[in-house]
């Protein structure tokens, strides 16, 4: 039976899995956690991964599949702009992995996820009527801000494909948003604030900051979020405002999964009317918004397993991308 090994290499969190394939199916095995910043490389994060109790070492897996918040390049190097270290599988010692190692986008990783038992029990958030033959959007907002696309093939499935689109800049529009927009310039010492500044769990510090002049880690902001209202009111627009212009450009009328861990342990954020209002308001197209399904993934590592789906279909060597329905 052929090995994977899988890996969701976050901001806060680097996650691994065993997986096996059996017959056309990934099976699950075994999965670790370990902190991104108790690492002072990935080699390091690697040699962690080894000297670990995890059921799979590197070198024995068939394929390993890394999945790395940040753009990718020939699938072997990436600069993460959460992470204090750079990727690049060419310089990995042959005792830390398999030869047959490749790095993927982390979203690239949740939109194959799609079509495994990660998402099987996603929640739904608005009813409504996917659009045959139109993409499905993926955004979620934890340490940084992913996104990705799940666009129709001529096969009647979905090819996933990666974006960097967190990058984009942020559309602040009212005066008081003007003025945290200043705030905000002036904590992160950049002119330009990309959407993942504000919707991140270190946006999620500078807004509380804003609002209540007070400094708190985004876990204590988020468990006590009852207790701010005007917060948790900012931070729910925002989402839904950015999850509004990411499904308008992409005419994802498909449907929108959000993922992430901010929104999958506190659902409050888009079940919240701000959200909903926010993402709704789109002149002239109200009634088409109105209809596309929500659904939040609370999986926290389903990473991993459309890391190892994408392994499974590098392993059968597939020309294109494993089909989706």
């Amino acid at each position: 039976m052929k090995k994977i090994l899988a890996a969701d290499i976050g901001g806060t969190n680097s996650r691994f899995a065993a997986f096996t394939i059996h017959g056309k199916k990934i099976r699950y095995d075994s999965s670790i956690w370990i902190s991104t910043n108790a690492a002072s490389s990935f080699s390091h994060l690697l040699e962690l991964l080894v000297h670990s109790n995890f059921d799979l070492h590197p070198i024995k897996a068939d394929v390993a599949i890394f999945g790395v918040a940040g753009p990718v390049v020939d699938g072997l190097r990436c600069s993460p702009p959460n992470i204090a270290w750079d990727i690049d599988l060419t310089t990995i010692p042959d005792t830390f992995c398999c030869a047959n190692a490749l790095l993927i986008n982390d979203f690239l990783a949740q939109a194959y996820a799609v079509s495994t038992p990660a998402f099987s029990n996603a929640l739904e958030i608005t009813a409504g009527t996917s659009v045959p033959n139109c993409p499905i959007a993926m955004l979620g907002a934890g340490t940084g801000l992913g996104k990705s696309l799940l666009v129709p093939d001529r096969s009647g499935g979905y090819l996933p494909v990666p974006t960097e689109g967190g990058h984009g800049v942020f559309p602040f529009i009212t005066k008081d948003e003007v003025e945290y927009a200043e705030f905000l310039r002036s904590k992160i010492q950049r002119t330009t604030i990309i959407q993942d500044h504000v919707l991140s769990g270190s946006g999620l510090e500078h807004l509380f900051e804003f609002h209540t002049g007070n400094v708190a880690p985004s876990h204590t902001v988020v468990a006590h979020f009852t207790e701010h209202p005007t917060v948790l009111k900012w931070f729910a627009r925002f989402y839904g405002r950015v999850c509004r212009n990411f499904v308008l450009d992409t005419f994802a009328l498909g449907g929108l999964y959000i993922t992430g861990g901010i929104a999958a342990k506190n659902p409050i954020v888009i079940e919240h009317d701000e959200f909903k209002t926010a993402f709704r308001g789109c002149e002239p197209h109200n009634d088409i918004f109105s209809n596309i399904p929500i659904k939040l993934n609370q999986n926290e590592e389903s990473g991993l397993w459309g890391a190892a789906q994408y392994g499974a279909d590098h392993l059968m060597h597939t020309s294109e991308p494993h089909p989706m329905v």
